[in-house]
C-alpha cells in the first residue's frame, strides 16, 4: 500500500570506501556514500553517509542519514538522522530531526513546521549561499598595502577607494 511517497529503497548511486570525488554530484535517487567527497551532493531521494565517510560540501536530499563527518550544510526535505558516530560542522534545515546520543552538530539547526516555513527557510538559505558565492570572488588588499598609501602593482590602473582612510579595496 502506497501513501504517496516513493518507497523504492534501491540504491542508485554508491561511492564506496576508499573512493575520493572532487566535484559536485547529482543523483537521481537513493545515494550511499562510504568514501570521501570534496563538493556538493544533491540527490532527488534519500542519502546515507556511512560512518567512515568524509565530506566537505553541502548535502541536499529528501531524507538524510549521517554516520560520518560532514563539513557543510544539510537540507533534508523530509527528515535527517544523525547517528552517534555522526559529526556535522554546518547548518541543518529539515522538517524532522533525530540526533542520537554522542553525535555532534556545530551549526544552526532549523526544523520547519509546515510548507510555508520550509519554503521560507530554504529561500533564506539559498540567498545566503548566493551571497557567499558572490563574495568568494572578491579580493581584499592587505593591511600592509593600505598602510603604505601605495597601490599594489596589479591594482595601480584601477580606481580605488580612499587609501588614506584604510578602507578595503574591492577587486571584482
Amino acid at each position: 500500500m502506497s501513501n504517496g511517497r516513493n518507497d523504492d529503497f534501491s540504491i542508485n548511486t554508491i561511492l564506496g570506501p576508499g573512493a575520493l570525488v572532487s566535484g559536485d554530484i547529482e543523483s537521481g535517487g537513493f545515494t550511499r556514500v562510504d568514501g570521501s567527497i570534496r563538493g556538493n551532493l544533491t540527490a532527488k531521494g534519500r542519502v546515507v553517509v556511512g560512518e567512515k565517510a568524509r565530506m566537505k560540501g553541502n548535502i541536499s536530499g529528501t531524507a538524510v542519514t549521517i554516520g560520518g563527518v560532514i563539513h557543510g550544510n544539510i537540507l533534508a526535505s523530509e527528515r535527517i538522522i544523525i547517528l552517534n558516530t555522526g559529526l556535522v560542522l554546518g547548518d541543518v534545515i529539515t522538517r524532522r530531526i533525530q540526533a542520537d546520543d554522542g553525535c555532534l552538530v556545530h551549526g544552526k539547526i532549523t526544523v520547519c513546521q509546515g510548507d510555508e516555513a520550509w519554503d521560507k527557510a530554504v529561500a533564506e538559505y539559498r540567498d545566503a549561499q548566493g551571497v557567499k558565492f558572490a563574495l568568494s570572488g572578491l579580493s581584499f588588499r592587505s593591511k600592509k598595502d593600505r598602510g603604505t598609501g601605495k597601490q599594489p602593482e596589479e591594482t595601480k590602473n584601477q580606481s580605488s577607494g580612499d587609501l588614506k582612510s584604510g578602507e578595503p579595496k574591492f577587486n571584482g
